[in-house]
């Protein structure tokens, strides 16, 4: 199906909440995202970015208001969305190899057994290896990888069932700042070739401040979203995480946000 036209939304909340059980994780958190725009997720440990995501993916059902996702109520298994989950360690001892995990992005429900064109799926991955620019080690096992190397694969896998939207939680996370850099340049040339739509919840803003449309935060129990130079302010932030968080300008207009990786650098709910 081809990508919507720039500017339409494709993620619209009206009102929503969300909720474990009788806790009310956040409430009256009414936005849109656009086709093609790049939005990174911040807010406090346990506000609730995950939990958006989930919401998204038609794991979690709305507390309260409405939610559409690419024109539709969100269902689990929508192929439209690729999605990356918050990364684990990899087994060094796995035997898997790259290619063979990114093919789990195609068959995943039916490991081993082979789903739809044999050589029409091995077209589709190999075109994802190659997007991520990872064909030098896609034959090696996955566990001997670097976290680099094993975090372009992971893309790869999202991609290579050719969703319209990608949903990333904490991809940068683990990774040395070169390679944070590295990944989310990456996902900004991804999203611009093949107009895809990205969120990104991220711990450290400061790899995506040059690349991203705009920042959603999740704080407070509520949602907000806005322009990096809207959002990201000393103020701001330090509102946000109840913490001193500092927002530097260079000689050049470069923003650098200090403190907040600390305050980001545990899993979220």
């Amino acid at each position: 199906m081809p990508p919507p036209p720039a500017g339409s939304p494709v993620i619209v909340a009206d009102r929503l909440a969300a909720a474990y059980g009788n806790r009310l994780i956040w409430q009256d958190a009414s936005f849109t995202v656009a086709a093609g725009e790049f939005v990174a997720v911040l807010g406090p440990n346990g506000s609730g970015k995950s939990t958006l995501l989930r919401l998204l993916l038609g794991l979690l059902v709305p507390a309260a208001g409405s939610l559409q996702v690419l024109g539709k109520r969100p269902h689990a298994g929508n192929a439209d969305i690729g999605y990356v989950p918050q990364r684990r360690n990899i087994d060094r001892d796995l035997p898997v190899r790259g290619r063979d995990f990114v093919h789990l992005g195609i068959d995943g429900s039916r490991w081993g057994v082979a789903v739809g064109n044999t050589a029409s799926n091995n077209q589709r991955v190999d075109e994802a290896i190659t997007t991520v620019e990872a064909l030098a080690y896609a034959d090696r096992p996955i566990g001997r990888l670097s976290g680099g190397e094993q975090q372009r694969l992971l893309l790869a896998q999202a991609l290579a069932g050719r969703p319209r939207m990608l949903l990333l939680d904490e991809p940068l996370a683990s990774l040395d700042l070169r390679n944070q850099v590295v990944i989310a340049e990456l996902v900004a040339e991804l999203a611009r070739a093949s107009h895809l739509t990205v969120l990104l919840i991220a711990h450290d803003i400061n790899p995506l401040l040059p690349i991203v449309d705009r920042v959603l935060y999740v704080a407070h129990g509520g949602v907000a979203i806005g322009k990096p130079a809207e959002v990201i302010t000393t103020e701001q932030l330090s509102r946000l995480y109840s913490a001193p968080i500092e927002v530097l300008h260079d000689s050049h207009g470069h923003m650098f946000v200090v403190g907040l990786e600390a305050e980001s650098a545990h899993h979220d709910a």
